[in-house]
């Protein structure tokens, strides 16, 4: 019995027959969880995801899910898998795998010319393995016309802190993060190397002109922020403002707010202790290097970052949500400026850990849960 089923009472569990480790349709896990502005209704939509990292939805109503082994899932409205071809061969030491999706903002828009899937993966070579920024085109069954359009600098090991999280700014450029890689952490503070970055990237993986480090021979083109230690949420808001959330070491996860050109201080900086020694990495903060918006208490773990927009939820437009791996949290948070003014836990435990968090085209709120046997959710409006 999956973990969730365990932690529900009996009269919350309503109809949903599963088959051949799948959903055959959507099932009601919680019919009315109550939150200080909307009462929330949690489905389940499919199972028998292996560890899925990321999501994008199609026009025509499927959703795409990358699991980190290295399959990319096409789900229907029934909760039917069919699982593509044509996906590279990628490294699954570690954390690394296929991790994250994006489409393109123009996909489905004209003759197909803009019809292309964005996606990060760890590669292996020489020394380890690198973050990878690669293209694709959808057929029914496969991904076909793959090219990769951008690879770290650098293969190194371990297998950890990939970052690997993308997100289109207006101007029709592609932020793209990068973890330090898990060694060493100074490689966040040297601008020569890709690892602890967000980078700004074109659509064809070439540098922006107006990147904020060009003409700098002591950073490389690409960066476009440093000092991140593993950002997995990245989103850009409707104002056109980027945020990020990032795992901190033992404690001290952040939500950034990214500015061009910014240095975010890790390990210079940090809210976060020594996993060995429990001791304080760092000084809590230091001149030129930007503060955190928000530090989360405890190890929340961030993964997964969205603006909610529309009319479903019109109490919290504008508003931020973001999931945590160890701490199994939704989390809402609402921005004054750049500042957190208010802060509430939709989720604890209902579904695991919480991989990555999207809003849908119908305004509904779409949540992975990372596991070797993990599900795609959905929360919805029980109160309208």
């Amino acid at each position: 019995m999956p973990d969730i089923l365990r932690r529900l009472p009996t009269a919350l569990l309503l109809g949903g027959l599963t088959l051949g480790g799948q959903a055959t349709a959507a099932e009601t896990l919680i019919e009315r969880l109550e939150t200080d502005h909307h009462t929330l209704r949690l489905e389940r939509l499919a199972t028998g995801l292996e560890h899925p990292w990321s999501l994008a939805f199609l026009p025509g109503g499927d959703i795409l899910v990358s699991e980190r082994p290295g399959r990319l899932a096409r789900i229907d409205a029934d909760g039917g898998i069919t699982r593509l071809d044509g996906v590279p061969e990628v490294s699954t030491r570690g954390q690394g795998g296929l991790l994250d999706l994006a489409l393109h903002p123009g996909f489905g828009s004209g003759e197909g010319e803009d019809d292309w899937l964005y996606f990060t993966w760890s590669q292996a070579g020489d020394g380890g393995s690198a973050t990878t920024l690669s293209r694709g085109r959808l057929s029914e069954d496969a991904l076909e016309e793959v090219e990769t359009l951008f690879v770290q600098d650098r293969f190194s090991a371990p297998g950890r802190h990939y970052g690997s999280r993308l997100a289109w700014l207006p101007d029709g450029t592609l932020l793209m993060s990068i973890g330090d890689r898990g060694r060493d952490p100074s490689r966040a503070q040297d601008g020569g190397d890709h690892a602890g970055s967000v980078l700004r990237l074109t659509q064809s993986g070439g540098v922006p002109e107006d990147n904020p480090f060009v003409g700098d021979p002591a950073v490389l083109d690409e960066l476009y922020t440093l000092g991140n230690r593993n950002p997995q949420g990245l989103t850009v808001a409707a104002d056109g403002s980027a945020w990020s959330t990032e795992h901190g070491p033992r404690t001290g996860d952040e939500l950034n707010r990214l500015v061009g050109g910014e240095n975010y201080g890790w390990p210079v900086v940090s809210r976060g202790n020594d996993y060995a020694t429990n001791e304080p990495i760092g000084r809590d903060s230091a001149p030129g290097m930007r503060d955190p918006v928000h530090v989360f208490a405890g190890r929340f773990a961030p993964s997964g970052l969205t603006e909610v927009s529309g009319d479903t939820f019109p109490a919290w437009q504008g508003q931020l949500l973001a999931g945590g791996l160890a701490s199994e949290r939704l989390v809402r948070l609402v921005l004054d400026g750049d500042a957190v003014v208010e802060r509430e836990v939709l989720l604890e435990g209902q579904i695991g850990r919480i991989r990555d968090v999207r809003q849908g085209p119908d305004g509904a709120l779409y949540l992975l849960q990372d596991a070797p046997d993990g599900a795609l959710y959905r929360l919805t409006r029980a109160d309208e």
